[in-house]
């Protein structure tokens, strides 16, 4: 919950359009300034006070305890200029919370941690647990100091500029090791403990066997993942009260898939009570992984048979493949999302010239693999390549990756051993067809004439499809030196149907500095002036042009009263 603080009408007012943007997030504190600081710092995770930055450091003074666990605290002046991240600005999360609170109210975030304001991600900010000298280690990589990854377990990290040796290290482990002297060490959820469990199992004989299981095993109870179990336990308090404590999200199975896992040591016992020769390891080991504990039972002080076992894995690491489409062009039509991809990426593979677009937005220790064109399959290949090997990738495209780009053939090369995360981008007809008026308002169809991967035969028969549909069509690809016939064809086919008059927009280099664009007719559009720099549309018999614009109305009963009105 953030807590919400003002003193004056002017910060009452900005205070009252966050809370009317965030109903679910946020809570507003009235009464006594002092007063109302204190409370919402016990309550909340966050504090949003529309306040002097000296007040509001004099007031913290008193409350202020341990770094990891405070509040992160933002401030934003009087006339809304700017929204300040003071305190907590990892731990706490006010640095986003600064961004977020000066996009809602169109202010400037305020940000000086240094490992922000130098575009470098925070090893505490990577989401996962740290020990050692983090301001150390830090500070070695702001300097530019030889700081050593050492990935003792494989695991998408987002990038940081680190080298093969140095004096410094960031240790990817979850071995239950102590930090060196200028060493951090990284947990990586990379446990998975099974557990199974007799009717009534207390709670902390599960959580003794566990803590006893790793502990023996050298492993760090901070790189538990999830707990898992069979579905007839997803109820059981014991189980759920572990993993509560444990701070892990309890996955089940079915009986039937946990009975088709080969186990080492499996009994009768739980397939009489559950339907599975294993709960433990079979939980454990359903999605794969090194077995380092095989099932063990817990053990009573009263003497009584044992009401719990686990077991421990080492589950493989799950690389990230974020297909990202980058807009048409200008940085304002990058999607937020997509940026965020892109600075949470640790290998960035692209079109050199789509890599050159947003070279200055990626974060330092990018590894950035680069092709020509004509390499899509190889840039594909690739990409899922890197995501195998545990990494956090972004593979990117121009427009929306899923229109003619690059997601389809990564798609095709991925299969379910990597995650992959699809942006969305403002599509080339979409960027065109905001430049030329309103010409997609009803249906409307985009297709490729570059026959390098689909057949003509093909095309020529979407494209009369198309026609006889008296579907808007928006043609990708449209010409080039070596394929100047295919347009005049394709239009020849739309004229088939439609009115020399009907409405054609052009557009090349949409959203750029030499962005052009004109409407035309189709009867007056000359193929020879468009290249593959250029999105033609086509409007269908409904299609107006009106105050230049390109309209085509939502139906065609609109345009029927539209008549009307203007005779």
């Amino acid at each position: 919950m953030i807590g919400l603080i003002s003193a004056t009408a002017a910060g009452a007012a900005a205070r009252d359009r966050l809370a009317a943007a965030w109903p679910d997030r946020t809570r507003v504190y009235e009464g006594p300034v002092g007063e109302a600081v204190r409370a919402a710092f016990a309550e909340c995770g966050q504090l949003v006070c529309f306040l002097a930055t000296g007040a509001v450091v004099r007031l913290l003074a008193p409350l202020l305890g341990d770094k990891a666990a405070d509040p992160g605290v933002v401030c934003v002046d009087e006339s809304g200029r700017f929204a300040v991240s003071l305190v907590g600005g990892h731990g706490g999360g006010a640095n986003e919370l600064a961004r977020e609170v000066a996009e809602l109210l169109g202010a400037e975030p305020v940000v000086t941690t240094a490992t922000d304001s130098a575009g470098m991600a925070g090893l505490d900010t990577l989401g996962l647990p740290c020990e050692g000298s983090v301001a150390a280690v830090s500070r070695a990589l702001l300097d530019g100091e030889p700081v050593a990854l050492e990935a003792e377990v494989a695991w998408p990290l987002p990038p940081l500029p680190v080298a093969p040796q140095g004096a410094y290290t960031i240790r990817l482990t979850d071995r239950a090791v102590p930090a060196g002297e200028r060493e951090v060490l990284l947990r990586p959820p990379s446990l998975v403990v099974g557990v199974g469990a007799s009717k009534g199992a207390p709670a902390e004989e599960i959580l003794d066997l566990v803590g006893e299981a790793l502990r023996e095993a050298g492993l760090s109870p901070r790189s538990v993942g999830e707990l898992a179990t069979v579905d007839a336990k997803a109820g059981e308090p014991g189980i759920v009260a572990a993993a509560e404590r444990l701070g892990v999200p309890l996955v089940t199975y079915s009986a039937e898939e946990l009975a088709g896992v080969a186990v080492p040591n499996p009994s009768a016992a739980p397939l009489a009570a559950v339907g599975t020769p294993s709960v433990a390891e079979a939980a454990a080991l359903v999605r794969g992984g090194e077995l380092l504990v095989p099932k063990r039972k817990s053990e009573r002080a009263d003497g009584q048979p044992a009401m719990a076992t686990c077991a421990v894995v080492r589950r493989p690491a799950r690389g990230r493949l974020a297909v990202v489409g980058l807009g048409p062009g200008a940085r304002d039509l990058l999607t937020p999302r997509a940026a965020a991809e892109l600075r949470r990426a640790s290998v960035l593979v692209g079109l050199d010239q789509y890599v050159d677009q947003i070279r200055d937005l990626l974060r330092p220790g990018t590894r950035v693999l680069e092709s020509g064109l004509g390499a899509e399959e190889e840039r594909a290949r690739t990409a899922v390549a890197e995501a195998r090997r545990g990494q956090a990738v972004a593979l990117i495209g121009s427009g929306d990756a899923g229109v003619y780009a690059m997601a389809s053939p990564a798609l095709a090369e991925a299969s379910d051993d990597i995650d992959v995360i699809g942006v969305p981008g403002v599509t080339a007809a979409l960027a065109a067809g905001a430049i030329l008026g309103a010409p997609l308002g009803h249906d409307h169809v985009s297709i490729s004439l570059s026959d390098l991967h689909t057949p003509w035969e093909v095309i020529e028969r979407r494209v009369r499809a198309a026609a006889e549909a008296d579907l808007v069509v928006t043609f990708y690809n449209p010409r080039s030196r070596g394929r100047d016939w295919q347009l005049p064809k394709a239009l020849a086919i739309l004229a088939g149907h439609r009115a020399p008059a009907t409405p054609v927009g052009v557009v090349r280099n949409a959203s750029r500095p030499d962005e052009s664009s004109r409407v035309t007719t189709l009867a007056g559009l000359d193929p020879a002036t468009v290249d593959m720099m250029t999105v033609v549309t086509v409007g269908n018999t409904a299609t107006r042009t009106v105050a230049g614009r390109m309209v085509t109305p939502r139906g065609y009963r609109w345009q029927e009263s539209t008549r009307e009105e203007t005779r």
